[in-house]
């Protein structure tokens, strides 16, 4: 893929305001990250589910949701919700005033057709007639057997029709008419839809414009999938929904792992959104509230997602989330690390005393240094004492080392000598928390 090159990074409204957010919501979220966060390399605003609802709800979906649709079945923005799509201007307006940021604009999609449109059975534009002589319609494209599980807005498309090619090229076309740069396109992947994906991926290469294909939930999702992933999307998600606990932050500690050495330019392990900051303002989940994450519970969260290269989608109300959230997003190694690693893995996962020590390391793709993060599960601080050739290898060990704090930016002491080549790195890791630390080398290769 020439696009996505690095993860994203951006703002989702999803974990702040679910189905409901509004057209002044979303522009002050973007003008806060273009004022405070796009010099850490924080560029997309996306909007999530369920735009075209005029009576969107918080906690859940609008029962046989009365969408707005153009002529062709398309989903338009609510003009309620978003004024600037009045006219049948769509999203075009609202895209560009976001683009005059320096940001990106995205939207989300449900996989399929709506099913107000089927029952209307509106004409398939461009696509050949049927065999009856008469117009296709969008009833002969929809496969009503195929729903949605979690929201009945939509039936899904039959893809061994050739007007469904046409109809969704339709769709993609005005998604791009519109400036929109990155789709999150949901009910793809539990079960997984193979056909799906590849007439996404098909019809925004006809559409002439690079708009990153982004794919949820990843509930189960199997590696096994891997091919069709790289060769038709830029991002897809491992697992459900992740919301502020700490059990959702730990289940995605083995995910990762599985699927961090498959990461690379184009084609991203995506574990949803960051529960940060403010949220469920009116959302799907819970009232409104700060992260229920501790302060290191978020730093493990953020520390990980980076480390496996995830990309990086803020789900909390930038303008009114903390001083402290707003810290960690622009702390200056999150979006370098993110950008420039390689090679992120994880080295050691061990059950110690109540929880677990893991153990992940990355090398700088532009220089000698290497990155590394010591995560502990468990209660209480733990000091936790690591051999330097365990986590640079034997032969890069016996070389000198200098050591800084990623989150502090404060230089550590250096690996204590010990009968191990390289000596022994020493750390105070707090429950459900991480020390995360550069390793620069000492001497021609040493970071300028």
């Amino acid at each position: 893929m020439t696009w996505a090159l690095t993860p994203p990074m951006g703002w989702n409204s999803w974990d702040c305001y679910g189905t409901t957010v509004t057209e002044a919501e979303v522009l002050a979220n973007a003008r806060f990250m273009a004022e405070r966060l796009l010099p850490h390399g924080w560029d997309t605003v996306v909007v999530d589910i369920d735009w075209s609802d005029p009576d969107a709800r918080p906690h859940g979906y609008t029962q046989d949701a009365d969408l707005v649709l153009d002529g062709n079945g398309y989903p338009q923005p609510a003009p309620g919700r978003f004024p600037s799509a009045a006219g049948g201007r769509g999203f075009a307006d609202l895209a560009a005033q976001v683009h005059a940021m320096g940001l990106r604009f995205g939207v989300h999609v449900l996989r399929g057709i709506p099913r107000r449109a089927v029952a209307a059975r509106l004409p398939v534009a461009g696509a050949d007639s049927a065999p009856s002589g008469g117009p296709v319609t969008t009833a002969d494209i929809a496969d009503t057997s195929s729903t949605c599980a979690w929201n009945g807005h939509m039936y899904g498309l039959d893809h061994a029709h050739p007007a469904a090619q046409t109809w969704l090229d339709g769709l993609v076309a005005q998604l791009a008419s519109w400036g929109v740069d990155l789709v999150k396109v949901d009910d793809m992947l539990a079960p997984f839809h193979a056909d799906a994906v590849t007439a996404w991926s098909r019809a925004i290469e006809r559409s002439g414009r690079q708009i990153v294909l982004s794919l949820s939930p990843g509930t189960a999702l199997s590696t096994a999938h891997l091919p069709v992933l790289r060769a038709h999307a830029q991002m897809w998600r491992v697992c459900d929904d992740l919301w502020d606990r700490w059990e959702d932050v730990h289940a995605n500690f083995a995910r990762l792992a599985r699927w961090a050495p498959f990461q690379q330019p184009g084609g991203w392990a995506d574990a949803d959104m960051l529960p940060l900051g403010r949220i469920g303002i009116r959302a799907e989940r819970g009232e409104d509230r700060a992260s229920r994450l501790t302060p290191d519970e978020q730093r493990t969260l953020l520390t990980l997602w980076v480390m496996a290269r995830s990309p990086l989608m803020m789900g909390g109300d930038l303008p009114t989330s903390d001083a402290a959230t707003v810290a960690l997003l622009t702390t200056p190694a999150v979006g370098h690390v993110l950008r420039t690693a390689t090679d992120g893995r994880e080295l050691v996962r061990e059950p110690a005393d109540d929880g677990e020590v893991v153990v992940w390391s990355a090398r700088c793709a532009t220089g000698a240094t290497r990155y590394v993060a010591v995560f502990w599960t468990g209660t209480g601080t733990r000091t936790q004492r690591l051999p330097l050739s365990g986590l640079v290898g034997d032969a890069a060990a016996v070389r000198g080392w200098t050591v800084r704090d990623l989150w502090s930016g404060d230089p550590l002491p250096p690996p204590e000598p010990t009968a191990e080549p390289g000596g022994r790195l020493t750390l105070d890791v707090p429950s459900h928390g991480v020390r995360w630390v550069a390793l620069d080398p000492v001497g021609p290769d040493a970071p300028g």
